[in-house]
This record gives C-alpha cells, structure tokens and sequence, in this order.
C-alpha cells in the first residue's frame, strides 16, 4: 500500500504545489486548509507522516503537532517561515523529524519525506536487531524502535531513537555530531549541529535516572557523544 501523507496547508499554492510533487513521487496525499480539519480526519486513522505548516489560521501548529503526538508516535516534517537557527533547534526539540524552511524546494522537501519515512520503518541492516545493557536494565530494539529502562517503556520519537541506538551500537566509541546527523538521521543538515544537542537532552530526560548528571549518554566535550552502559553478553 502507498504511504499517506497529511499536508497541512493554508497557503492553497504552497499545497498544490507540495501535494503534485508527493503524489509524483509515489505516495498519496491529503491536502488540509487548517488543524481542526487535520486532527479531525487523524482521529479516524493517522497517516504515515505529516507535513505541518506551523502558522495556521486556526490554531498554533504547536498545539496541533503536540495533539497528534499523543495519537501516536506519527512523524512531522514542520514547515515554516520562522528561519532562525534557535527556531529551528526548538522545533526538533519538540520532538519533531524534520524541520523545513519556507522558500523551499519541493524536491528537498520530497527527498526528506522519503528519508523520514525510510528511518521511521526501520534500520536497514538493524532489522530484528536487539541491543541490552547493565544486565538488562537498558533493552533497544531496533525492529519495534522500543527502549526499555528498568522495565519501563520509554516513549522516545523515531529521530531520537535513532540516535541512542547508533551511539548504543558501539558504546564507548565517541561520535561526533556530524556523525550522528550522518548516521541516525540519514543524511546531512546543513547548519544543524545543534539539532543533535536538542535530541540528546530529550534523550536524557527520557531515559536517565539524573539527566543533568547523565551516566547514559555521556558528553566528550569538544567532540560528541558516547554511549555509557555495559553491554550484556
């Protein structure tokens, strides 16, 4: 079956536009003018991504992007005018997988909805592949994308799932940030060195016992990240 996508829109051209060039490449899409429309039809089945254009004329893109989130675990391309670097960090920080900037081009945004969805299904060459830490204390899977700590879920996005499971994979190796864009996000962000730093503190206040004082994942300063836990045999 093809991937649905929700292309949430005011701007009709912006939407004609974007709706063409997803439907081009392959999947179906779903034009909505506003986020009341756009939770109203998610209520009745989420869709395999969603395009969010962050100034809507109803309500805060925000609200809507955190109303879907606690739907299910659906991953957002964020669109948007705001271009500042701290705009930026703080809509990933919210949990987001992309994060767009208008003027774009349709191509890129096409290739990123693709690169989201890629990362969201699985790890190519991860499939069924299941990581444990300090005596099972820390589970990773990476077919499921489910983190356990102490036998608890931890409810952690797709991105950031990613990003633990690379550190995770090979612990004790430090990993740059570009390296982790790379790897765990699937291709380069330009300029996006501290959307890495955003998913890490999410991260960690997810999954560390004392997240200013993390033994999880551990700061190399100057360099990266490593991944800290013990590795079951």
């Amino acid at each position: 079956m093809k991937s649905t996508v929700f292309i949430v829109e005011d701007d009709a051209k912006i939407a004609r536009v974007v709706k063409a060039y997803v439907e081009g490449a392959g999947f179906t899409a779903r034009h909505f003018r506003n986020g009341r429309e756009a939770f109203a039809e998610a209520q009745k089945g989420l869709p395999d991504l969603v395009i969010l254009d962050l100034m809507l004329p109803d309500i805060p893109g925000e609200d809507l992007f955190h109303d879907l989130k606690e739907m299910g675990d659906v991953p957002v391309i964020m669109v948007t005018s705001k271009s500042s670097e701290e705009e930026r960090v703080a809509g990933l920080a919210m949990g987001a997988d992309d994060y767009v900037v208008k003027p774009f081009s349709p191509r890129e945004l096409v290739f990123r909805v693709q690169a989201v969805l890629k990362r969201s299904s699985g790890f190519k060459g991860e499939e069924g592949r299941e990581l444990s830490f300090d005596g099972g204390r820390i589970t990773l899977d990476g077919r499921t994308f489910q983190v356990t700590r102490d036998g608890k879920a931890v409810d952690l996005t797709s991105s950031e799932f990613r990003i633990l499971f690379t550190l995770a994979s090979r612990p004790g190796r430090i990993f740059s940030r570009d390296e982790l864009i790379g790897q765990a996000l699937g291709y380069q962000f330009e300029g996006y060195d501290r959307t890495v730093d955003a998913h890490v503190k999410n991260i960690r206040r997810k999954i560390e016992t004392e997240p200013k004082n993390p033994e999880i994942i551990q700061t190399v300063y100057g360099v990266g990240y490593r991944f800290g836990g013990r590795p079951d045999v």
